[in-house]
């Protein structure tokens, strides 16, 4: 290339004669075809590339696989041994941090990153310095605050998991130390029974009235506080008038399990007048132990049901890259975050479960949603309502996370992307969730992410490609 048209270049436009001439001296055109690989990530930095004609795909390797960072088709753009002028060169900076592929047949600028790097640093020794302090200094902090970040994360949804996850198991072994004594008691009863108290010739009565009071527990109603003791009295007296002892003490296990005087009354009469107590008593036995190991079953399952979600959360045995079900995926972010949510937020769940499965990396778009429940719940100081909904909107598939809290001011609205820009407290907020969000959404997915915002509404809407590009 000519000087003159050197200078036609951005990048170029404001060197002097001699350093135009250096580079047409020094630089080398070269045409690639579509589908080339100009560059490979993890390969010597040996030249630094400009592109003058075509479009190129910048990709970075990420769980074995490779993802597209960026696109650019805009004449000027350079890529490769960007750092040429750093004189400290570490082992990183030696290498290709990327792969660049061409999208379509693309014309270059080559020059050798051994000669253009020091010809850069004696063309503006000032200004490498600030370029060298900056870039030393920004790396050592984004490393220290991306660690803490990734840090607190980690503690803030291990504590989640952990409170979610005792609540249950707490309530299982409560119910299992309940269960052995109910258990403990019926073996006493076929003990009365083995030796004669209980007459043998009861038995199929109680066993017929045992799998039907079962049945009832399945079956019982929810009632109101008001309900449950209009019924414990009025039980407690019919067990009363029964000759049947400590009834007030049977009436509230009884009606809790959907046994009530009608069917209590129909069911003595199965069996003979001696062995009413012992009957009534069998069967409170029956329905507390059935609703025991209904509870320890509900325990279990919550148990597992919140493994599930971290194991869909964490994405740790599933590929990179994969086509998903975006709704599991906000479902597990919420679950994982529960214990940070808490009682005071209502959750919404307004979903399009018509939506076609969403292709990307399932593990980094976790991340994005926990960034932004972990803002919205933060926003609303423990009172509000959460919603989260999906929709489709033209080719993409729209993700909405909504709060109710004060909303964002005007003034700062349009930094809340910027890297270390925090409206939380000291101590509070790094500034890097939202920017890890948008590069997520925008750089990675060729998404959108965007805020809308009020005091009582505020709406971050992340719109992400149904096919893949």
């Amino acid at each position: 290339m000519t000087p003159d048209e050197l200078r036609g270049l951005f990048l170029f436009e404001s060197l002097d004669d001699d350093q135009l001439a250096w580079l047409a001296e020094h630089g080398v055109e070269e045409s690639f075809a579509r589908g080339a690989e100009l560059l490979t990530e993890g390969e010597p930095a040996t030249c630094f590339s400009v592109l003058l004609e075509g479009s190129v795909s910048l990709l970075r390797a990420v769980g074995g696989e490779r993802a597209e960072i960026s696109r650019t088709d805009h004449r000027g753009a350079y890529f490769g041994a960007t750092q040429a002028y750093l004189q400290d060169e570490g082992a990183t900076r030696r290498n290709y941090l990327m792969t660049v592929v061409a999208v379509t047949d693309v014309r270059l600028l080559q020059l050798p990153a051994a000669e253009f790097g020091p010809a850069v640093r004696s063309w503006f020794p000032m200004g490498i310095h600030l370029l060298e302090g900056l870039f030393w200094g920004m790396q050592n902090t984004q490393a220290v605050v991306g660690q803490r970040e990734r840090l607190l994360a980690l503690g803030s949804l291990t504590a989640g998991l952990t409170h979610e996850l005792n609540n249950p198991a707490a309530a299982a072994v409560r119910a299992t130390a309940s269960l052995r004594e109910r258990v403990a008691g019926m073996r006493h009863k076929l003990a009365l029974l083995a030796g004669g108290a209980i007459d043998p010739a009861v038995l199929p009565s109680l066993v017929r009235l045992q799998e039907e009071a079962v049945e009832r527990v399945a079956k019982a109603p929810k009632l109101s506080p008001m309900q449950a003791s209009d019924r414990e009295d009025e039980l407690a007296d019919w067990l009363e008038d029964l000759g049947v002892t400590g009834g007030w003490d049977l009436a509230p296990i009884l009606v809790t399990n959907g046994l009530d005087v009608e069917w209590l009354q129909r069911a003595v009469t199965q069996c003979p007048a001696t062995a009413t107590e012992a009957a009534v008593r069998w069967l409170a036995y029956t329905v507390e132990t059935e609703a025991l190991m209904n509870e320890i079953e509900d325990a279990t399952t919550r148990v597992s049901t919140l493994v599930g979600a971290a194991k869909q959360y964490s994405q740790l045995d599933r590929a990179p890259f994969q086509v998903v079900d975006v709704h599991e995926l906000l479902d597990a972010t919420l679950v994982m975050l529960g214990g940070k949510i808490g009682h005071g937020i209502e959750v919404v769940r307004d979903y399009d479960r018509s939506l076609p499965p969403l292709p990307g990396y399932a593990a980094e778009l976790n991340q994005v949603w926990t960034n932004l429940v972990d803002n919205a719940v933060a926003a609303m100081a423990g009172t509000g309502t959460l919603t989260v909904r999906t929709a489709l909107d033209g080719d993409r598939l729209l993700v909405g996370i909504a709060d109710t809290g004060p909303g964002i001011p005007a003034e700062v609205r349009g930094r809340i992307f910027e890297p270390f820009f925090t409206t939380k407290p000291v101590g509070e907020g790094t500034g890097l969730g939202l920017d890890i969000s948008w590069r997520i959404v925008v750089d990675k997915h060729h998404g959108d992410i965007r805020v809308i915002s009020a005091p009582g509404a505020t709406e971050f809407e992340v719109r992400l490609p149904l096919r893949q590009g």
